[in-house]
């Protein structure tokens, strides 16, 4: 698409020449977080213990967060702006993923990645969690913490009762066409290039 659009692979942005011929740098977000502020979400054993680490940041932290959320947070702090050249962010916990597979040899974490080109998101994908019983928990995990947060939320059993008739390997990518135009049309707002925006009432 850039060599179509720009005439090259590597398109200016902002002041910014953005390549993006592969290899795309690929890093996960532990060590991403681990490289920008030397937080290391191995060492955390309790969600109590990363809710600890972010209040020493001065970072704002939900009581009834998890580990996940909490490098997460770390990650939008001090990471996803440094991340001008495209960059693929990969192995995503679990806390935040709701709906991806776990890796089988690490369950606290997901078969998930996110790219991103000049401190942007522009891309989400991962491996569809197909196991009925692992989405149960999950789903009832959710509702509790909506709940307690005075939240209406109920258990999707709809969803859940296809899953156990069976759903194949799958996954999927959600990707950030308007921030694509943007890049390759130099446009520092997404106003500009949305398709249908969002119009003023007449009123």
């Amino acid at each position: 698409m850039a060599e179509t659009v720009c005439g090259s692979t590597c398109v200016p942005y902002q002041g910014q020449e953005i390549e993006l011929k592969a290899p795309w740098k690929r890093i996960t977000m532990a060590d991403a977080v681990e490289h920008a502020c030397g937080i290391r979400y191995a060492d955390w054993k309790t969600d109590e213990e990363a809710r600890t680490a972010l209040k020493a940041k001065d970072i704002h932290c939900e009581p009834n967060w998890k580990r996940g959320d909490c490098l997460a947070a770390l990650f939008d702090e001090y990471v996803e702006a440094t991340l001008i050249q495209p960059t693929f962010i990969i192995d995503y916990p679990v806390d935040i993923s709701p709906l991806a597979k776990r890796k089988p040899e690490n369950p606290d974490l997901t078969e998930r990645f996110e790219f991103f080109v000049n401190g942007h998101e522009m891309g989400n994908a991962f491996s569809e969690l197909n196991d009925p019983m692992d989405q149960r928990k999950r789903f009832e995990e959710q509702v509790r913490v909506r709940q307690a947060e005075g939240i209406h939320a109920e258990v999707d059993e709809d969803f859940l009762n296809a899953l156990e008739y069976g759903l194949p390997p799958t996954g999927g990518l959600g990707f950030g066409i308007d921030r694509m135009v943007m890049l390759f049309t130099d446009n520092a707002s997404i106003r500009d290039v949305l398709l249908f925006p969002t119009m003023k009432p007449i009123k």
